[in-house]
């Protein structure tokens, strides 16, 4: 086995490139690609044979150059979607696209030996919010009661059962016709607002917590970084404030709540995950610890401690580490 990582990310992305500059300082071989450049961009040639038990061969960008059993372990952010010449027809454009998914992402799911970080099948499923929740509760975690309905019905009889309910999107919103994503914020909701519209789509209604604060929790490895945020402006989501005057306070985990977050990680063969709770005490008493959600592909180049955290990552990604963590490499 080599000793390269390979980092599977978009050209801008700053959260890798606190991890990329670490690993520069510390003498690992770095090979940045984005699967979306597929074409004179990103050239490759993959052979396997019965002499070639694994797969061989080399990926070649414009600067870079590297085989595939040279790598070691795979940092895979957040690549951009794979895309085909605006020129083509949609059927062939969309006949591309799957072919290089399926194709070039099928090769870089599966090096053999390389540890992940995470593996994007160990992320797409546990990127399901129901299945989060479930899991927090089989952790013994407390989460808010929730529901997940399109019918009106039952929407007013979970709003009648508590006294104040949120209203949470399971994923973002998709870009609109200017290319630009946006965001639908957690809100709570009037009762009397709800109508029969609650049936084109699923919902996520959730009993509002009386939070004091919002923790967000960076695991990576075995590692855990922990921050109280507090929003000054009391919006009831912190992310939709200011996030210049967000105020970040380092908090301690109990030990209870770190080792449902290690064993929740184990759960979907992550290695990484940022989760938030809702904190309703001081944070010393595991019961004021309320689990929100994981997002297995978080950002948290924003947080005070990125520079610790990357430290992590590439303690993580590089091979003396790396050995002692098995649970996610690509058998």
């Amino acid at each position: 086995m080599g000793s390269t990582v390979l980092v599977v990310t978009a050209l801008e992305d700053l959260t890798a490139d606190r991890v990329v500059e670490v690993l520069n300082e510390r003498g690992v071989p770095v090979v940045r690609v984005d699967p979306a450049d597929i074409g004179p961009a990103l050239m490759f040639g993959f052979h396997l044979g019965e002499e070639l038990p694994g797969w061989h061969g080399r990926l070649r960008t414009p600067t870079r150059e590297v085989g595939i059993e040279e790598v070691a372990a795979v940092y895979w952010r957040r690549p951009s979607p794979y895309a085909a010449p605006g020129c083509l027809p949609r059927q062939q454009r969309d006949f591309v696209v799957a072919e290089a998914r399926h194709g070039l992402g099928g090769v870089l799911g599966a090096l053999h030996g390389a540890r992940y970080v995470n593996h994007p099948s160990a992320v797409a499923r546990a990127d399901f919010k129901p299945a989060q929740l479930r899991q927090f509760a089989a952790l013994g975690l407390r989460v808010p009661p929730t529901l997940i309905t399109n019918d009106v019905q039952e929407a007013r009889k979970f709003a009648a059962d508590h006294e104040h309910i949120v209203y949470k999107t399971f994923r973002g919103l998709p870009p609109g016709e200017d290319g630009r994503a946006g965001a639908i914020w957690t809100q709570r909701i009037d009762p009397c607002t709800l109508d029969e519209t609650v049936v084109v789509t699923a919902h996520l209604f959730q009993a509002e917590i009386p939070k004091t604060g919002d923790v967000r929790v960076t695991v990576v490895g075995r590692r855990v970084f922990a921050h109280v945020i507090t929003n000054p402006s009391g919006a009831l989501d912190w992310r939709k404030g200011d996030w210049d005057h967000l105020v970040h306070s380092p908090v301690g985990v109990p030990a209870s709540v770190h080792t449902a977050l290690l064993s929740y990680l184990a759960s979907f063969g992550l290695v990484f995950g940022c989760f938030d709770f809702a904190l309703t005490g001081s944070g010393d008493d595991p019961e004021d610890w309320w689990a929100i959600e994981c997002n297995p592909n978080g950002q948290w180049g924003w947080l005070p401690d990125a520079p610790v955290i990357a430290e992590a990552f590439a303690d993580i990604l590089s091979v003396e580490e790396s050995t002692a963590h098995d649970d996610a490499r690509c058998p």
